[in-house]
């Protein structure tokens, strides 16, 4: 059955996305101006900010401010020209993919920033991977204009050819670098001009301008070689580009490209008056059972894609972040749970702008709400008003760096494990247990160095726990299991075999080496790399 109409309404002028990007892009300045414009901030932050400037809105952690990056995804809404816009800032850094991975599961598109001088770079290709795999449109933003860069025709065919995606430029850019001046807007025929020693972010002129017609427009604002250099592209892009097609776009052949400069703020509103014209609204979602899940349908469905314990260390807090897949949400409704099969009353919820939230009374398909959690929720759970829905699982990935914790404190042993069971939750790091020693002394999995050190910076900043993190040998790790997805619990060749939180067999080797040893002596078992989060 469907919703309401009002309820539909609501529905339909839901727009998620995420931004992705190589680290140092400049996504987290990308965000800040889209916060602008959105009015959400009046004044935007620096993400490398000098001692008595704002810091960033979407960077939230003290350590993300100290060291300029993004390191948990971090959720916003705003309005815009009569939509509700969800954007989730995603970490750059390949450390946190996994975070990544699962914001890319909640979103209906994506925005890959690419830097104009660098272009493709490796993390980029891994992130369009995954896009790529979920079938997520992609707007791409090319950034950093003001700086000395890769002509636009170079950049243009990189991307095409190293991701095998046909870009469809939107805007052309007005020289770049020091002789940067503006952009061009093919599809409204407009040539965007600014100064780049402006002092109001609003100070630009609008012009119209017609290829082949008003050709002697540019060459009042660039430079002869600059304005020649401009024509001369225009001249190739018009002649070989078709129409711009909104389908070829939401099925994932084109991708739409804008230039500007985020921390200059131009070409930031362009592209977002372009998302808002062209950005799917939510979208049907299967279900294990191999069901399709209307957004308009009235009953009520979500799924956790993420868990943030300590947002305010002052209270302990623990938040689930829900996609509405679904209906409408109400505060104090009773929904089901999935995995735990009985019904739950979700009283406290509220929507955000980074780690700032305000209580919401209702939300609807395409929202992104926080719920506080006493321990009810995992990454992946469902929830729903009524019949029983699960919908696709949402997997965890085989970490390389592995270690152990000891704390000087033999009192606050306890306080640790409870500390590293939230943090597991979260999926900021795994936990493996030998079965002979017991679940009082794990084994943590990390990703990446940089998962480490903010992990003893989180268990001093949020536990007060000073600990000393002991290395093991183990750099592969992977979940033994029959043709048919079955279990494996004992391994043929003296592996060492120990049990994740789920209680799922996981054999932990040194190097590539020992497992090519173990998969010989085991050939008809599958060492999967990844596996479901359920329980």
């Amino acid at each position: 059955m469907l919703a309401t109409p009002q309820v539909q309404k609501e529905i339909q002028r839901r727009r998620t996305f995420a931004i992705i990007s190589h680290p140092d892009a400049g996504k987290t300045t990308l965000t800040e101006k889209l916060l602008y414009h959105g009015g959400v901030i009046h004044e935007t932050g620096e993400v490398k900010g000098k001692q008595g400037t704002k810091a960033v809105t979407s960077d939230w952690m003290a350590m993300e401010r100290e060291k300029g990056i993004s390191i948990t995804s971090s959720v916003m809404t705003f309005d815009f020209e009569g939509l509700r816009v969800n954007l989730l800032d995603t970490p750059g850094h390949k450390d946190f993919s996994e975070d990544t991975y699962r914001v890319l599961m909640a979103v209906d598109s994506a925005c890959m920033l690419i830097d104009v001088a660098k272009g493709v770079e490796e993390r980029t290709k891994k992130l369009y991977e995954v896009c790529r795999l979920r079938k997520v449109p992609i707007f791409t933003f090319v950034n950093k204009l003001d700086r000395e860069g890769k002509d636009p025709l170079t950049l243009i065919d990189e991307v095409e050819k190293t991701l095998n995606m046909q870009c469809y430029p939107v805007t052309w850019p007005l020289g770049i670098g020091q002789r940067f001046r503006g952009i061009y807007n093919r599809l409204t025929k407009e040539i965007w001009v600014y100064d780049q020693r402006r002092e109001e972010v609003e100070d630009y002129k609008i012009i119209p301008f017609e290829k082949g017609k008003d050709d002697q427009i540019l060459y009042q604002y660039l430079d002869k070689e600059s304005a020649d250099q401009v024509l001369e592209e225009l001249d190739l892009i018009e002649g070989a580009l078709p129409p711009f097609d909104v389908n070829e776009f939401l099925n994932g052949t084109i991708s739409p490209v804008t230039f500007g400069s985020a921390k200059q703020n131009f070409g930031v509103d362009t592209f977002l008056k372009f998302f808002t014209q062209y950005a799917p609204g939510p979208q049907a979602r299967h279900t294990k059972d191999d069901r399709e899940i209307d957004p308009c349908d009235a009953n009520f469905t979500g799924f956790v894609f993420k868990i943030q314990a300590n947002m305010d260390k002052r209270h302990r807090d623990r938040i689930a972040f829900i996609r509405i897949c679904s209906g409408k949400f109400e505060r104090g409704m009773k929904v089901k749970h999935s995995r735990h099969d009985k019904e739950l009353r979700l009283s406290y919820a509220s929507q955000f702008v980074a780690a700032d939230k305000e209580t919401v009374d209702d939300a609807y398909a395409g929202d992104i709400v926080g719920v506080g959690d006493t321990g009810n929720f995992a990454i992946g759970d469902c929830v729903f008003a009524s019949g029983k829905v699960h919908f696709e699982d949402i997997p965890k990935f085989a970490p390389e760096l592995f270690g152990r914790l000891s704390v000087r404190d033999a009192l606050k042993r306890q306080k640790m494990q409870e500390a590293l069971n939230h943090l597991s939750e979260e999926g900021a790091i795994q936990l493996f247990i030998d079965p002979i020693v017991g679940p009082q002394d794990p084994i943590i999995g990390a990703v990446g160095e940089l998962q480490f050190e903010v992990l003893l910076r989180r268990l001093q900043d949020e536990y007060n726990l000073e600990v000393k993190l002991n290395r093991l040998p183990y750099g592969v790790a992977r979940w033994p299991r029959t043709a048919e997805g079955k279990p494996v619990a004992e391994l043929k060749g003296g592996a060492n075999m120990f049990r994740d939180l789920q209680d799922n067999p996981v054999v932990l080797v040194n190097q590539e080496w020992d497992l090519n040893w173990l998969k010989r002596e085991n050939p008809t078992v599958e060492f999967q790399t990844s596996i479901s989060r359920a329980r």
